[in-house]
């Protein structure tokens, strides 16, 4: 993982946070590689106790993403902490991480949201 080119960018979270250190960074390079976002960067979720992500998709829309594993535990208290500390973005998606290098992406919203039709 220290070799790799996007290691000095999440390095400081992924000493802070040695725990949650695969997930984010699986979770970035898939942002960054594959997601091809714009102005990616990494910040500190210090409530979560876990780095997080935020840049810009294909439609230029600025994006919140909490990697964890599918062995975490999710509760709402930790959601409501995350909201805030991300400047409370109208959604955040879950980044669920997995050994066998699979990832998917769950929309979590505040309070109640109509589903597209």
């Amino acid at each position: 993982m220290e070799t790799h080119p996007s290691y000095p960018a999440i390095a400081a979270y992924i000493s802070k946070y040695p725990r949650f250190a695969d997930s984010l960074f699986q979770a970035y390079n898939d942002i960054l590689y594959s997601q091809k976002w714009k102005d990616v960067e990494v910040l500190d979720l210090e409530a979560c106790s876990r780095g997080a992500i935020r840049g810009r998709d294909a439609t230029d829309r600025q994006m919140h993403v909490v990697p964890c594993s599918l062995s975490d535990t999710i509760s709402f208290a930790w959601l409501q902490n995350a909201f805030p500390q991300l400047g409370n973005p109208p959604e955040i998606y879950l980044a669920i991480t997995a050994t066998d290098a699979s990832i998917v992406y769950y929309k979590i919203s505040t309070g109640i949201v109509k589903p597209p039709l």
